[in-house]
């Protein structure tokens, strides 16, 4: 072992002894003590050896530490002439490890570094007495971090590239709060304000105003629903009084929330660090660098371990990139770092990434604007839901009965244009529209959490819905909400049957159990259009990736081999493919408590469906991966338990990295995968791959889709026809007790335990 690479033993009675100034460097939340070896001599050191060393530079820097082949390498101090100093550690000339680095305005920044950059968890206190503590990456707070405000204003939650960005709670001094979404440092997306008298207001913002769809309601329970803008003009809305309070907040104008509500609850602008540790030189003469010719120049190395060669104006970097000193330091603003390497994609200069992911499009989808086919099917579709959801009714009972489930309880009603005592005038034509078990659904929606206005909102709103490119295998259309909270499905007369003779069973399994992994089913309705009458059917059900993460790879796995391969060339392949059995090339590991519980969740989830009867359901994954980076992707995730509650804020970072949103079985699940690789016995593909022990850390979402497929008439034949030609246990028409069997024996085969 080369002598540099001895160990650096750390004890403050050492330190003391040897009286160096950097032996010991403190602040008020953290205290490191370093001793450098005995053995090492100042005075009598050879080539590739640590030895302590105080250089007093030619242009006024100082530095006093561990030296080796005349660069820092261990544990020292920098002093700019400017008055900057960074005190810690060191490696091969760059600023590596955990350390201090303070500026001459009495900013100070305290934690990790990595090759000169302000990278992983750390604390920056500005001069004004403002502090950050959290996630950085290259210089910029960008991930999970929570900010102080000298003010007594906090803001916890997502950053990106410096700004709030992401997800995210800001709580102002007067107790006023907002949580919800944000862009570019403003509060922007949606999101809910909650005011200190009692009413909020949520719905859609826009540069930290409400614009859009939104709703505002009081402490005794009256609310209104409208568009929102700062122009009266474009203001619009209703009002809905509560049964006690009707005509309380009837005169009230929708102008007071911009001009009296939001009044102080200001939003206060992010610090600029105009000087960043990355672009700071040393100016350390070093002859074992070549830059250029042979011909004695100054030379100098920023702390990210770049040497670089002055020519004029320009500087040239030995890695072939452009450097970050190549221009005067420049403001935070918007924290666009074009050479932050946050992704870790390969692109020009950055870092690879060992795997290869997808590429990133546009959201799925066409918006169903005027003059779509669907068009006035989808405005007929709100119009339903509008008055099926906003109709006062009382507040459901988990215990219903069996009238409810009944499929002949059932509404119809006239949508004509006009209007009527019931429903509003529309710009659609004539059509009719009808609930099935509207009290079931109701009790569902209580059941998933999920709030009527909320709901109404992301279905009804001005925003329109979004129809995927093509429909499914069985002829279904799929439309997404913009939000992307909810899909609406196009449904066949059987499936509707299948549905409705299983609704009993299904709500008390989800009653039952909350962790199921089952789809979530939120109201089921037809419409009849024109003179002809032509049924349309609906089902409602949640998104499984309306996310703030981005969905890398997605997996559609059944068990079986028959036609469970992506027939699409890689060029083709973007992350909102769906893959199939056949793709994929990972085990997913789950920690234990998370394992245990995801094994009796799919038991009891799949016993249910053999119950009544339904096959041909997958389990749909989706992998976030966290990093794309190797130094990042093999670290093993925090040990978490199968509950979303959490105790402490601390406990809070360990179980949701990004600081928002309960994790449970199947939604925001950190976890790790490992690579395996599939080899063909006897011509026949290996349906699991064999792990070849590299791992990625991701975030995890999974649920059990298409369960309305009976197995009826159809199915049998198409089994009995398939059989013929191929494996029975390669088709995906069994029967299905087999294929509950055949779903659980590949699942628990491909989900496995972290040990």
């Amino acid at each position: 072992m080369k002598a540099w690479e001895a160990t650096v033993r750390i004890t403050q009675a050492a330190a003391k002894k040897r009286g160096n100034i950097f032996g010991m460097y403190s602040s008020p939340q953290h205290t490191e003590e370093y001793e450098i070896d005995d053995d090492l001599d100042e005075d009598e050191h050879h080539n590739g050896e640590v030895h302590i060393a105080e250089k007093f530079l030619a242009n006024g820097d100082y530095y006093t530490g561990h030296w080796v082949n005349n660069i820092p390498h261990g544990i020292g101090k920098y002093w700019w002439s400017d008055g900057c100093m960074f005190v810690g550690e060191w490696f091969k000339g760059k600023i590596m490890g955990k350390g201090t680095f303070s500026w001459p305005s009495g900013a100070m920044y305290e934690g990790n570094f990595k090759n000169g950059y302000m990278d992983g968890e750390g604390t920056y206190t500005s001069p004004n007495g403002d502090t950050y503590k959290g996630s950085w990456v290259k210089d910029m707070k960008h991930g999970y971090g929570t900010k102080e405000y000298a003010n007594g204003n906090v803001y916890e939650g997502e950053w990106f590239r410096g700004l709030q960005g992401g997800r995210g709670r800001y709580t102002w001094e007067n107790e006023n709060n907002y949580e919800g979404e944000w862009k570019d440092g403003v509060i922007c997306g949606k999101g809910k304000i909650c005011l200190n008298n009692g009413s909020f207001y949520e719905g859609y913002w826009e540069d930290g105003l409400p614009k859009g769809n939104g709703t505002f309601k009081w402490p005794d329970g009256s609310f209104y629903v409208g568009n929102w803008s700062k122009n009266p003009d474009e203001q619009n809305g209703n009002y809905y009084p509560s049964g006690e309070m009707l005509q309380e907040h009837a005169d009230w104008d929708p102008q007071e929330v911009f001009n009296v509500d939001l009044k102080k609850c200001v939003v206060y602008p992010n610090e600029n660090i105009y000087i960043l540790p990355s672009q700071k030189m040393l100016a350390i003469d070093n002859k074992s660098y070549k830059v250029g010719d042979s011909s004695s120049r100054h030379r100098r190395t920023s702390v990210d371990g770049r040497v670089e060669a002055e020519l004029g104006n320009n500087r040239l970097s030995d890695s072939g990139c452009p450097s970050s000193s190549s221009s005067p330091a420049t403001p935070m603003r918007g924290g666009r770092d074009s050479n932050a390497d946050i992704t870790g994609v390969e692109e020009g200069c950055r870092r690879g990434s060992p795997l290869r992911l997808p590429k990133v499009v546009k959201r799925q989808g066409e918006t169903i604007c005027k003059g779509h086919k669907n068009y006035e099917l989808m405005l007929n579709l709100q119009l339903g839901i509008r008055h099926a959801v906003g109709r006062p009714g009382p507040q459901p009972s988990l215990d219903l009965k069996p009238s409810a489930f009944d499929p002949k309880e059932k509404f119809w009603t006239r949508f004509p244009p006009d209007g009527s005592k019931h429903t509003p005038p529309h710009s659609s034509s004539e059509f009719r529209w009808k609930d099935y078990c509207p009290k079931v659904f109701r009790t569902l929606r209580m059941l998933f959490k999920v709030d009527p206005a909320d709901y109404m909102l992301s279905i009804c709103g001005d925003n329109a819905l979004r129809e995927l490119s093509s429909p499914g295998k069985s002829g279904s259309f799929f439309y997404l909400t913009s939000d992307d909270r909810y899909m609406i499905k196009t449904m066949k007369k059987a499936e509707m049957k299948v549905l409705l003779r299983m609704l009993n069973a299904y709500y008390n399994h989800v009653r039952s159990f909350e962790n199921t992994l089952l789809t979530k089913f939120f109201g089921l309705h037809s419409v009849k259009l024109g003179p002809a009458q032509k049924k349309v059917r609906f089902i409602i059900m949640g998104n499984l990736f309306c996310t703030s993460y981005t969905i890398h790879k997605r997996y559609d796995l059944k068990g079986s081999t028959f036609g469970r391969v992506t027939n699409k060339p890689e060029s083709q392949i973007d992350a909102n493919t769906t893959l199939k059995d056949l793709d994929l090339n990972f085990i997913f590991k789950l920690q234990n408590a998370w394992f245990q519980e995801f094994i009796r969740q799919v038991d009891r989830d799949s016993e249910l469906l053999e119950q009544e009867r339904i096959m041909d359901y997958s389990l749909l994954v989706g992998l976030h991966f966290k990093a794309a980076s190797e130094d990042n992707l093999k670290t093993p995730p925090p040990p978490l338990t199968p509950t979303g509650d959490r105790a402490s804020k601390g406990d809070q970072l360990i179980s949701d990295p990004n600081g928002w949103g309960d994790i449970k079985l199947g939604v925001n699940m950190p976890a790790r995968v490992e690579m395996t690789e599939r080899k063909n016995d006897n011509g026949e593909p290996q349906l699991v791959g064999q792990p070849i022990g590299e791992y990625y850390d991701v975030v995890m979402f999974f649920s059990i889709i298409d369960i309305l497929q009976d197995y009826d008439i159809t199915k049998k034949l198409e089994h009995a026809y398939k059989s013929i030609q191929y494996d029975p246990n390669s088709i995906s028409a069994v029967d299905p007790r087999q294929y509950s069997r055949r779903f659980r024996d590949y699942i628990f085969n491909v989900f496995r335990e972290d040990i």
